[in-house]
């Protein structure tokens, strides 16, 4: 029988407590889930794909099967490359819903053999996203209950509130 591969992709720009639930139930349903930290040009991320990968493998150390890589292609292409047979994407609100499926239909156009499957957030993280803590950690406001205490950190380097 063949490994059940996914992908949890995202630019994770920080990763949220928010992705990690995403990524933890994916990993409880898949025999091995690559983190794909995507490298998207039109952003003009915080952190760089190697400080997100460093924070990513941090936070997600104690889940043996998942696997954190660096992509800049096509998500279908890097997803085929891992053999991979589902796309995982975390749903917060019904906006995103409709970006979402956009995006799957054009997989689905560009390979029909692999899933994308959408998992609920949980409703405590349904107003989180990376935009969100970046903004209040900015001001240096309280971010410990939205992110892992090693993105917190991180963060207070980047807006200079180191103690």
């Amino acid at each position: 029988m063949s490994e059940k591969i996914a992908v949890v992709p995202g630019s994770f720009d920080p990763v949220t407590f928010g992705h990690l639930d995403i990524i933890k139930r994916a990993a409880d349903v898949f025999d091995i889930v690559y983190v794909a930290v995507l490298n998207n040009s039109a952003k003009n991320p915080l952190f760089s794909v190697e400080e997100r990968m460093a924070l990513m493998a941090e936070v997600t150390k104690a889940l043996p099967n998942v696997r954190i890589e660096s992509s800049s292609g096509l998500l279908i292409d890097y997803a085929k490359e891992k053999k991979a047979k589902a796309i995982v994407r975390g749903l917060r609100a019904v906006s995103d819903f409709e970006y979402e499926m956009q995006i799957t239909s054009m997989n689905r156009f560009l390979d029909e053999t692999i899933e994308t499957f959408f998992i609920m957030t949980k409703n405590q993280y349904s107003f989180l996203s990376s935009s969100i803590v970046k903004e209040v950690a900015k001001y240096g406001s309280d971010v410990n209950e939205l992110v892992p205490n090693c993105v917190v950190q991180a963060l207070k380097e980047k807006y200079g509130f180191t103690q």
